[in-house]
């Protein structure tokens, strides 16, 4: 059953608005920048010189590999006269700004290293790391263009005892390597490699409680990997739970940043992932750990959005729900800090309202609610957020499910 209404706003009195902190305005003016371009990769989009580079990189290639020699990346042929392969050698040009010889030593150094790492084949490895799976890395979802998602989250290491069991050892910080970078393999399994494609996907970073100084080599080398090895491969770089210190941190080194780098990086201070992941992916395709509804192995039923003003009461009705029918729902606001209920409102005049949830304050760091009731008489159900001793706007959304009755 799909949902015909909107959620009711009944507007209270507004508190006066917030000045912005130094900090605020200082994270804000590092994300509002003119956004990332996505290559379209339809070689009649380049330019006369990008065009002969491309031709001269082919070139290269088959003198130094020949037309039998093995030459060959996430299953495409390089030295095939095809879009696929075109996709790849422009990701590898762009990378080095067209200088063709520098995009060639790049490429012939990520060949030597797939060879080495048996890059090919080790998205089917069992590499033993479930406790890490669905928390530090994983591939979740898409965003509203088709990008696939990879989140990535390093704060369990603050613990010091799963930190030495992963990255004890050389060994072990070896194998949490090739861990990781299996997961961008399959995420980058899921791409078209096709001009006018998806032919890249976004990367979802979480700071919160993330050991800067103990994760350094780690995160030095699989930095240094993926820059050397998977070039264009990411669209967007959306940062969330950014401590304060971060924006001062870029301030000082953004300006050594490539326009190009700096133009995917989206950065959302604490407290305000829901409200920036939403404009790039939807809420049934967002954890439910950062303001969504999207739960591992859930169903991906489609979410309405919608939005809480401050000083305001959100009222959510569900009409048409009939004797014995159970309804199911999920229901999240961004940074939640507001007051939620949910009644059933049956049709007859003469019965009673029934309290299915009373009403409770919801913490910032509430997870999206899931609940059922299964109504006796037909009527109506009302999810309420209230919100009036905000004065903050806040991003919200819901989804429901009506399972008739199987009594005669």
């Amino acid at each position: 059953m799909e949902n015909p209404h909107s959620p009711i706003s009944i507007p209270e009195a507004s508190p006066k608005p917030y000045k912005k902190s130094f900090v605020t305005t200082l994270m804000e003016a590092a994300s509002l920048r003119s956004p990332f371009k996505e290559d379209t990769y339809f070689t009649s989009h380049l330019k006369a010189s990008e065009k002969k580079a491309l031709q001269e990189l082919k070139d290269k290639l088959m003198a130094s590999y020949g037309p039998d020699g093995e030459c060959t990346m996430w299953g495409i042929p390089l030295l095939a006269e095809d879009e696929k392969a075109d996709v790849v050698l422009l990701k590898f040009l762009r990378a080095r700004d067209f200088r063709v010889l520098d995009s060639f030593r790049m490429l012939q150094k990520c060949l030597a290293w797939r060879k080495e790492f048996k890059a090919d084949s080790v998205g089917e490895e069992d590499l033993g790391f479930k406790e890490l799976e669905g928390v530090v890395a994983y591939m979740r979802g898409y965003d509203r263009e088709g990008h696939p998602v990879c989140y990535n989250a390093y704060g369990v290491f603050k613990d010091k005892d799963m930190y030495e069991r992963i990255f004890g050892d050389e060994e072990k910080l070896n194998k949490f390597l090739r861990w990781r970078i299996q997961v961008l393999e399959r995420g980058i399994s899921l791409l078209h490699f096709k001009p006018g494609g998806i032919n890249s996907i976004i990367q979802v970073t979480d700071l919160k409680d993330m050991p800067k100084r103990e994760l350094r080599v780690a995160s030095n080398q699989i930095l240094s990997l993926f820059q050397d090895n998977y070039p264009e491969m990411v669209a967007r770089k959306i940062f969330i739970n950014v401590p304060w210190y971060f924006s001062v941190l870029y301030s000082m080194f953004g300006p050594f940043l490539t326009q190009r780098t700096k133009s995917k990086f989206v950065i959302s201070r604490e407290g305000h992932a829901a409200e920036t992941l939403y404009k790039f992916i939807r809420p049934e395709d967002v954890p439910v750990q950062y303001g969504g509804l999207s739960r591992p192995n859930d169903l991906q039923k489609p979410a309405s959005e919608f939005t809480v003003k401050g000083g305001e009461k959100v009222n959510i009705q569900i009409e048409g729900i009939e004797a014995g029918a159970t309804l199911t729902w999920d229901l999240v606001v961004g940074g939640w800090d507001l007051e939620y209920s949910a009644e059933f409102v049956p049709n007859k005049e003469d019965s009673y309202t029934i309290a299915v949830e009373k009403p409770r304050k919801l913490s910032p760091t509430e997870e999206a609610i899931r609940n059922s009731y299964t109504s006796k008489e037909s009527g109506k159900l009302v999810l309420s957020v209230d919100n009036t001793s905000s004065r903050r706007k806040k991003v919200a959304a819901y989804r429901y499910t009506v399972r008739k009755s199987t009594l005669e």
